[in-house]
């Protein structure tokens, strides 16, 4: 199977990106399963039920949120009649709305398993133990078995964490790949039980930024430790980052693992070359 990951997508920059380049993406690389990272596509901070609507068109089959996921109000309750967007399963210990993880259907009759759990080292809020959410859930989906490839989206600050996580891993998921901090890593691997791994795959958005931010605020706050205004998503010409793996129907276990990097400012980087237009400040806005 050909399955896509794409990380955070930041703002209406990355909003436009994926769905300029995602269709695209999908037909020259053939693939079967994308998943993408929304929780900061709204304004950067959270999902809006019309902008989840957006990249579900673009060609997501399933959306992972993060710790932003119910930032927007709205979001609460389409979540709870959207499966195909997911909040991570340790946000919190009951009530919250929608579901971590998911069995998805993909073309020739396949199933993806997709969960996401959010790390607790420097994260704002202490959520519980990602390890122990994630278990259970490995345990009732064996790929190759009841299905024929799992992703986890581990969505946390601390590469130790996330490295540990794929570890934890090793041999039950196909894909464990990072988000939340923006920067794409160059690490992508496949560890000795067949699962790809990926510390961070970075953002959807605009790199002449402070992660995905204009810049001046955030400076000046580092500088002087004052805000002066808000935090607002950079508007310039987005690269798209992420993760593709292929894997084996028959095990789960991934066969290739490449990052991904298209358009906008950084090196470009992908399976195979694609022809892909160039996004200015103008057609994003």
């Amino acid at each position: 199977m050909r399955i896509l990951f794409l990380g955070d997508v930041m703002g209406r920059a990355g909003r436009a990106a994926v769905a300029a380049y995602l269709p695209m993406l999908r037909a020259a690389w053939r693939l079967d399963f994308v998943v993408v990272n929304g929780e900061n596509a709204t304004g950067g901070m959270g999902l809006s039920p019309d902008h989840a609507k957006a990249l579900l068109e673009a060609g997501a089959d399933c959306i992972t949120l993060g710790d932003h996921a119910f930032d927007q109000r709205p979001m609460r309750e389409f979540i709870a009649n959207e499966p195909r967007v997911l909040r991570p399963l340790n946000f919190a210990k009951s009530g919250a709305p929608g579901l971590g993880s998911r069995v998805y259907d993909a073309p020739g009759g396949r199933r993806v398993l997709v969960a996401q759990a959010l790390g607790q080292v420097f994260m704002k809020q202490p959520y519980s133990d990602p390890f122990s959410a994630i278990d259970p859930v490995l345990r009732a989906h064996p790929r190759g078995g009841m299905v024929q490839a799992a992703i986890i989206d581990i969505h946390c600050e601390a590469t130790s964490e996330k490295y540990a996580m794929g570890h934890w891993c090793d041999g039950r998921a196909s894909l464990v790949v990072g988000t939340h901090t923006h920067i794409p890593t160059a690490d992508a691997q496949i560890l000795g039980g067949g699962t790809a791994y990926h510390t961070d795959a970075g953002m959807c958005g605009d790199y002449d930024s402070v992660i995905g931010m204009h810049k001046d605020e955030p400076m000046r706050r580092f500088i002087t430790g004052m805000p002066r205004a808000r935090f607002e998503p950079a508007t310039g010409a987005a690269t798209v980052s992420g993760t593709y793996i292929e894997t084996d129907d028959r095990t789960g276990q991934s066969t290739r693992i490449e990052m991904v990097r298209l358009g906008g400012r950084l090196p470009q980087a992908g399976p195979a070359p694609v022809d892909l237009p160039a996004l200015t400040p103008a057609t994003q806005s």
